[in-house]
């Protein structure tokens, strides 16, 4: 295969013409073997990357810092990128030194030979498209870097929105199909009072409803940009009007909000908005889990356990144990879940690392993101479609519990007194004896009377209890 020698720096270097990246590119490639996940493993950042690119170009062309044909040859390339080609070509192992240095460089190579093509004219021939002078211009890794990181972030966390109101509407729906199974509650896993079931995976919508709007509130974050800052904030390289015309363009490229910070030179060095994200990330990642270790208590047994929901039956569950089967889906989001929770510690170090006027571990802090969130999302799409969705109630196991619960005492409180109902209880506890039974033996309240006290709707809301209810105690 024919090769092109490129210069730079450090010397000459080989570089198959089968490539459209450079010399820079390939020397990051021998440099960095870290995770062995590449920037082409996340394509959302490589198009934002070309989108900040594709803005830069039009905007030093409108302030008339490039030549037409170099915008327009910059301008088809990043496309052909944003569109989902050339992904192949960016190569760099995600985690690398130089805060992103390495993958500013081989995207501004890239889109150079790719333009270069276009202009008729081979790889490796800077002097009509040069990846520094020209794709470049009017930039700094220390601005076009994190301008792109946070347009990848925007998408992903209204991505991560998206599949989050997934899992919200399978809770809902399951909910509403579970609103006349009563069913014990239980406080520090012991018998509480009673509830509903739709009551249960109803708090679940909830949960993840406003965690929904934490994620929002955490998007807008990275709406705030440092485009035109180049190396430190300062501006320097840049034109006057730079800053405000990338601002335009960029909203044009993404049809997002973008906008360019107050000051730059903060914005080049403050990582905070990353450490918010992760924390939310985080506290999803915490009540998701929460909620899976829930499902897995629920659906126990399935003789020996609580036993009160079914899971869908995935896949067999033992190599030595014939008919078993385990909730594979919640134990897979779990996981999910403390590994995100775990990277928050490595995104929050990242953050705190940053010294003086830049942060150079961004990198880091990208592929500690974007990873979490990705996982995340394909996690609760899996627990909607292939968990929730199939969920079903063993609805007559669920009443008896009520029923043979010492539990079911707090709901006859108001109607015996605390006394009573403790003597109750405690007989219940000794003889295996179920509180309506001991209650009817004792001839406490009528079995008309007791009826109608546990009667679901009785029992699952706010009740007035008036003096006319406490002068029927009987003290035994």
């Amino acid at each position: 295969m024919s090769t092109r020698i490129e210069h730079d720096l450090i010397g000459d270097k080989e570089i198959s013409n089968a490539c459209y990246y450079g010399v820079q590119t390939a020397r990051a490639v021998e440099n960095f073997h870290i995770t062995g996940v590449t920037l082409g493993s996340f394509p959302t950042f490589i198009e934002s990357i070309a989108k900040v690119k594709k803005a830069a170009a039009l905007a030093n062309f409108e302030l008339e810092l490039l030549a037409e044909n170099k915008k327009n040859a910059i301008v088809q390339a990043c496309e052909a990128i944003i569109a989902g080609k050339f992904h192949d070509q960016f190569v760099v192992d995600m985690i690398q030194g130089g805060a992103g240095t390495s993958t500013n460089m081989n995207a501004n190579e890239v889109i150079a030979n790719i333009g270069l093509e276009i202009l008729g004219h081979q790889k490796g021939e800077y002097k009509y498209l040069h990846p520094n002078n020209d794709v470049n211009l009017s930039q700094s890794t220390n601005d076009a870097y994190p301008t792109a990181l946070r347009v990848a972030l925007y998408e992903k966390l209204g991505e991560l929105g998206e599949s989050m109101a997934i899992i919200k509407s399978s809770f809902a729906k399951k909910a509403s199909e579970f609103k006349d199974v009563i069913k014990m509650g239980r406080t520090q896993l012991q018998d509480a009072v009673p509830m509903t079931l739709e009551q249960e995976f109803r708090t679940y919508a909830v949960m993840i409803g406003e965690d929904i709007q934490r994620v929002h509130e955490a998007r807008q974050l990275v709406r705030e940009i440092n485009m035109g800052a180049t190396a430190i904030g300062t501006g320097i390289n840049a034109h006057p009007d730079y800053a405000k015309t990338v601002e335009a363009k960029l909203q044009e490229v993404t049809g997002r909000p973008f906008i360019t910070a107050g000051d730059l030179i903060e914005a080049t060095q403050d990582t905070g908005a990353y450490v918010q994200i992760s924390g939310v990330l985080k506290r999803v990642a915490t009540k998701m889990s929460k909620i899976c270790n829930d499902l897995r208590l629920l659906s126990s047994g399935p003789r020996t356990g609580f036993g009160e929901i079914n899971l869908p039956a995935m896949q067999p569950g033992s190599s030595i144990m014939p008919g078993k089967v385990n909730p594979v889906i919640p134990e897979v989001v779990n996981q999910v879940c403390f590994q995100v929770i775990g990277t928050d510690i490595a995104v929050t170090m990242a953050c705190e690392a940053g010294q003086l006027q830049l942060n150079v571990f961004e990198p880091l802090i990208a592929y500690n993101l974007f990873n979490s969130v990705n996982m995340m999302k394909n996690a609760f799409e899996a627990l909607a479609y292939t968990c929730v969705d199939g969920i079903t109630a063993n609805k007559e196991h669920c009443k008896n519990l009520v029923l043979n619960s010492i539990g079911l005492v707090t709901a006859l409180n108001p109607y015996l007194g605390y006394e009573n109902s403790t003597i109750v209880a405690k007989e219940a506890l000794e003889t295996g004896g179920s509180v309506y039974d001991i209650v009817l033996a004792k001839g406490l309240l009528a079995k008309e009377e007791l009826d109608e006290i546990i009667k679901p709707e009785n029992m699952i809301q706010p009740h007035n209890f008036g003096l006319s209810e406490k002068s029927k105690f009987v003290k035994l």
